[in-house]
């Protein structure tokens, strides 16, 4: 069975820094895109950063831009989001979520968030305050 598990989240300062990992289990993660994605108390789900089976091209929100990296190690069958300089807006549940095929990272981090294609875990939570 497909799975993934996000691990990494915990209480920050803000200007500090997390690294999460989403772990797969039950397939390899060669074949599929990942995506962060996170949510609020309160709001919708949100696209953080995607990464592609392939070529590696990734998205990244403009919230996050120059700040989160999103890498894959695919030895390890693990995909990581490292965040830096983390704000307290950026307090949310993460989730990392894989499918199989898309179209672009972009699509799969913004148009495509409600699919019934992706594979979601069950989240870490990430809290920035002093």
């Amino acid at each position: 069975q497909l799975q993934v598990v996000e691990s990494g989240g915990g209480l920050v300062q803000p200007g500090g820094s997390l690294r999460l990992s989403c772990a797969a289990s039950g397939f390899t993660l060669d074949y599929y895109a990942i995506g962060w994605f996170r949510q609020a108390p309160g709001k919708e789900r949100e696209g953080v950063s995607c990464i592609s089976r392939s070529d590696g091209s990734t998205y990244y929100a403009d919230s996050v831009k120059g700040r989160f990296t999103i890498s894959r190690d695919n030895a390890k069958n693990t995909v990581y989001l490292q965040m830096n300089n983390l704000k307290p807006e950026d307090t949310a549940v993460y989730y990392c979520a894989a499918r199989e095929r898309i179209t672009t990272v972009q699509a799969m981090c913004v148009m495509n968030i409600r699919s019934r294609l992706l594979n979601w875990g069950q989240g870490t939570q990430v809290t920035v305050s002093s």
